[in-house]
């Protein structure tokens, strides 16, 4: 994983026509695409990433903007592709670097202006709401909106146009021919940019290594029909992901043909479900029931949509799991039925489990895609892939979305279909578009955390230190000492994760402390730097002899 790197500055000719990723090329998540020419520049997507275990304290990743934040002045559009947190939700973090116009269509304006009043820019920020199909002069770009198919409403490629050519930047996507929601991909669309010549594609890479199937939300939404008229008097929830929009017409559908009403648990769910009506979406399904209005329904009555599918430890299905329900709250005993509508994201498969396990120990039966047809990806597998190049036919493939195998796999394919041209980029690489494109360089990119109130760069030193103590554990030491430098009292050792358990060294190491520090002589006696290197190493040394542990050690010297 990148974190923060520091790039020459480059000389980007105003003449050419560049693509720079600052997030999104390397691994999935944080899409941030700039494309420059004469001097101006357009942004496409402001995404989020999510951190892992391994990053204590934070949830939420941010591309680095800095690049584009010295020019601002020069940017003059960010324009959204659709509403998936990946792709719009580090635009209020990060709004005050690019202070430009935000071009979104309606839903996912709905979703924005949430986000943005949480952070009091709600009127601040300037966002233009745009309907399908639209054309934008940006001058030097013209930027058109095509309709693509998605897991939620109204995603779009763009095509993106300059003197110098066009590229087609598709977003997320996948060829449907008979969608739960919204439109199929306009195929004809895009036959139509091959045409006229395509220039560059660049191209989400998210299935690219996935196995063909012919399966389609149409399909999970009949399967999930007969699911659930095979348990007819037991209370049935189904976890999914709130902005799989798709998926939610399809669990009420379900719902309705087995004489069942729909309770959503999840405030991102109700979240989804009001953009859904503010923009004309769910218009034939009638209002969802609250929790509360659920309970008071017959057992069987009811079909539960929650959140929580990936084993978050707040989410509506974690509290399913609890063998003590809150009070005036919806709770699962055994032989009721909870089905995982969703894939597993690399890195939460732990934490599936776990829940999982709980949600057994109940004698609660677990239905997962193992078990039955209950999810398909959003996204375009196998063939859908070979089709939107002929259609297209373009000079340079630019794969992003993708983790590194999946961006190279997918590079490798472009050019076994006949693409001249394509280019496995990382975050921050330049390259000029034309008829024979080259790498320019490389920019400033790296990655930011939120850090409770604070946006601070992933190698920050109070991130380091925090994976050091998880790793670790830490070991903090005070000691008294007089004028010439020597131990008036033993040290006092306070450790964390390490000798709790083991009182005897703990004392063997405090011993051990005092003996080094009173063998210094007495001119390094008089430093405290050279009284606080010994106390360190002493510990360090110990901790990795008996334990193997290296921790992060705090000294503390007191002068008496």
């Amino acid at each position: 994983m990148n974190t923060q790197t520091e790039i020459e500055n480059i000389i980007i000719p105003p003449e050419k026509f560049v693509f720079i990723p600052l997030g999104g090329a390397t691994g999935v998540g944080m899409n941030f695409f700039l494309y420059g020419y004469k001097g101006k520049w357009i942004a496409v997507d402001c995404g989020i990433g999510f951190a892992g275990d391994d990053l204590p304290g934070v949830d939420v990743l941010l591309p680095d903007p800095q690049f584009i934040a010295e020019r601002k002045k020069d940017l003059i559009g960010l324009i959204i592709t659709h509403a998936h947190e990946d792709h719009i939700g580090a635009i209020p973090y990060l709004w005050h670097d690019l202070q430009c116009p935000i071009y979104v269509t309606p839903f996912a304006n709905e979703l924005l202006e949430d986000k943005l009043n949480e952070v009091g820019l709600l009127g601040r920020a300037d966002v233009q709401v745009v309907e399908k199909g639209a054309l934008l002069d940006l001058d030097p770009f013209e930027v058109e909106f095509i309709s693509m198919n998605h897991s939620l409403p109204e995603p779009n490629a763009l095509a993106i146009r300059t003197k110098e050519g066009l590229v087609v930047h598709t977003g997320d996507w996948k060829l449907e021919n008979d969608p739960v929601l919204g439109q199929s991909t306009d195929i004809e669309a895009l036959k139509a940019l091959g045409k006229e010549g395509v220039l560059a594609l660049v191209c989400d890479s998210t299935n690219v290594l996935a196995e063909s199937s012919d399966k389609t939300e149409l399909d999970v939404q009949k399967s999930l029909i007969q699911l659930i008229s095979e348990y007819p008097q037991r209370q049935i929830a189904v976890a999914c992901f709130a902005s799989n929009v798709s998926r939610i017409e399809s669990i009420y559908q379900a719902a309705k043909q087995n004489n069942r009403e729909v309770c959503l648990i999840g405030r991102s769910l109700w979240r989804i479900d009001a953009a859904g009506r503010a923009t004309g979406y769910f218009k034939d399904i009638p209002p969802f029931l609250s929790e509360e209005e659920a309970l008071e329904k017959p057992i069987g009555s009811v079909l539960y949509i929650v959140t929580g599918s990936q084993g978050e430890p707040f989410s509506a299905l974690n509290n399913l799991a609890s063998l003590m329900p809150q009070k005036n709250a919806v709770s699962f005993e055994a032989d009721d039925v909870v089905i995982f509508s969703s894939r597993v994201i690399p890195g939460n498969e732990k934490s599936i489990e776990l829940l999982q396990k709980r949600l057994k120990a109940k004698g609660i039966k677990i239905i997962t895609s193992k078990d039955a047809l209950v999810h398909v990806s959003g996204h375009y597998k196998g063939e859908d892939l070979r089709q939107l190049y002929k259609a297209l036919n373009p000079q340079i493939a630019l794969p992003v979305h993708g983790e590194s195998r999946e961006l190279i796999a997918h590079a490798d394919l472009a050019l076994r279909w006949g693409c001249p041209f394509a280019f496995a980029l990382e975050d921050g690489e330049v390259i000029a578009l034309d008829k024979t494109p080259q790498i320019l360089g490389e920019v400033h990119r790296g990655i930011l955390a939120v850090d409770g109130k604070r946006i601070i760069p992933l190698n920050a030193e109070v991130i380091k230190k925090r994976r050091k103590m998880m790793e670790g554990g830490s070991v903090a030491v005070t000691i008294v000492v007089d004028a010439f430098g020597k131990p008036l009292a033993d040290p006092q050792l306070s450790t964390f994760g390490l000798l709790e358990t083991v009182p005897e060294d703990k004392q063997k190491l405090t011993q051990k402390i005092k003996e080094d520090i009173l063998s210094l002589s007495s001119e390094h006696a008089s430093r405290d730097d050279m009284i606080e290197n010994v106390a360190r190493t002493t510990i360090r040394q110990f901790l990795n002899e008996f334990y193997g542990k290296k921790p992060l050690i705090e000294v503390h010297l007191v002068h008496i």
